[in-house]
């Protein structure tokens, strides 16, 4: 399924003629420019589409779950108690929800889960089929190469440490971030069908409780999307390009 052939695309032709090397400029490992790094594909077009896609959708989701939430601004039985939430009896400004009221926050939220599911369906499917999760699973051999990589973020460390197409750190963090996905949707079905999923709501404790990691969920993938977004931006913006191209010139090798 992987298209990460020596296919070469027009704009990298025109920097090749502005250089005055050779079209093979965009054929990965071919030789670059001097000063620059080679043009090479890095990301397959299913990749970006359910990656932009999965964005936005979950920004609609997280909208529409506030506007639920401000229907019981609490989580535990009526009258409590109440489990620990920051957040607790807080309304949420009008500018960060999304349906107006109860009915349309549910209505809105409905209708992005299940496109939200497909899309990250279709994109587990691909990562399995085409073996690329092996370039994303975090091993227990990546925790020294992650502390290595910590130390280089807090400056503890002069060099980069030798990577792949990610990063030990990247690694945990995607591989987190599919669990944090997995009990997002499951949490989500035990709270939308508690009778008829009876099985599936009692893993998590109840309905109460099903609700509470569903919602605290939320902020993890907020925590994950600002860490991430920063580091893009900040220790390799060419990524951002390739995320949304498919094509990659950055400091980082694009393939284990």
């Amino acid at each position: 399924m992987s298209d990460n052939g020596p296919a070469t695309p027009p704009a990298a032709h025109a920097e090749d003629d502005a250089a005055g090397t050779p079209g093979a400029l965009g054929t990965p490992g071919a030789a670059a420019a001097p000063g620059k790094r080679p043009l090479v594909h890095r990301h397959h077009w299913l990749v970006r589409v359910t990656h932009w896609a999965n964005a936005v959708l979950l920004v609609g989701m997280i909208a529409s779950g506030l506007q639920i939430y401000n229907a019981f601004g609490h989580f535990g039985p009526r009258g409590g108690p109440f489990y620990p939430n920051p957040f607790d009896g807080k309304p949420f400004p009008p500018w960060s929800r999304l349906g107006g009221w109860l009915a349309g926050g549910l209505n809105w939220h409905f209708a992005l889960a299940w496109p939200f599911v497909f899309t990250g369906a279709a994109y587990l499917l691909y990562m399995v089929f085409s073996g690329e999760w092996r370039s994303l699973l975090f091993r227990p051999r990546d925790v020294p190469r992650a502390i290595a990589m910590q130390l280089y973020y807090l400056r503890l460390r002069r060099e980069h440490p030798p990577q792949g197409k990610h990063n030990a750190l990247q690694k945990g963090a995607y591989t987190s971030i599919l669990l944090l996905a997995v009990i997002s949707v499951l949490s989500g079905f035990a709270i939308y069908k508690p009778a008829q999923l009876s099985w599936l709501t009692a893993l998590f404790g109840g309905y109460e409780l099903a609700r509470y990691w569903h919602f605290w969920a939320v902020f993890l993938f907020l925590a994950f999307t600002l860490v991430h977004v920063t580091l893009v931006l900040v220790v390799d913006p060419a990524s951002l390009r390739a995320m949304i191209t498919g094509w990659y010139r950055g400091r980082f090798p694009s393939h284990d």
